[in-house]
């Protein structure tokens, strides 16, 4: 066993799991939807910083989600705890800069799907700036395509209210997870395809859509800064 599957339960049941449970009171509903065994992609609406926290809070299996380069690279004492602690969560170093940094990050979670565990992501690529569900980026399609993982989607609620932009740590409140079918896409087309990724990314936006009961909005959410 890796050290990195060691201190994730550590983390999720004695650490950090606990407060967050207490704080945040999770009503999860549809977990029995979740395969217990094989790879499994975890797409998920994005409102806060803590969705990321949320997901393997709730899910009872290991959850896996990429994480920024700097996370691992800071220098010092205090730098190499951050990385351990992200590598205890879950979270994959991975340079997401765009061009050959997306393709290093769908081979990541390729691996992760084809050693049979689970991997989280948001298809909208960056929180909601306003609450609302916008158009997913094809990445979660090409993974499904390529690795033949069923996806489930998720809604989750409740996590903007209690870490609005700008707060750094949540503030109490109630929160709510809903998980939905498995959707699988054997057969539907090569992940190179445009138009099959497209429409495969619709379709999981929709499933999130009547999960977490959103306004859909058809354009991609503006990254922050832009």
């Amino acid at each position: 066993m890796t050290p990195e599957r060691l201190v994730y339960p550590l983390l999720k049941h004695v650490l950090l799991g606990p407060p967050m449970r207490l704080a945040l009171r999770p009503e999860v509903t549809g977990l029995e939807s979740l395969p217990r065994t094989g790879p499994v992609i975890l797409a998920a609406n994005h409102l806060a910083v803590c969705d990321s926290f949320v997901l393997p809070l709730v899910v009872p299996r290991q959850v896996f989600f990429l994480g920024k380069q700097e996370y691992f690279t800071r220098p010092g004492v205090a730098g190499r705890a951050m990385a351990a602690f992200f590598r205890g969560g879950g979270a994959i170093a991975v340079d997401r800069s765009g061009g050959r940094a997306a393709l290093a990050a769908l081979d990541a979670a390729a691996r992760v799907l084809e050693r049979g565990d689970v991997f989280a992501l948001h298809p909208e690529g960056t929180r909601s700036p306003d609450g609302r569900l916008y158009r997913g980026r094809t990445g979660v399609a090409r993974l499904a395509l390529r690795t033949g993982a069923p996806v489930v989607p998720v809604g989750l609620l409740g996590t903007d209210r209690v870490q609005p932009r700008g707060r750094v740590v949540p503030r109490p409140g109630r929160i709510e997870v809903r998980l939905g079918e498995p959707m699988t896409f054997a057969g539907r087309g090569p992940a190179s395809h445009r138009d099959v990724t497209r429409a495969v990314t619709d379709e999981i936006m929709q499933a999130i859509r009547r999960l977490s009961g959103q306004e859909y909005v058809p354009s991609y959410a503006p990254r922050p800064g832009s």
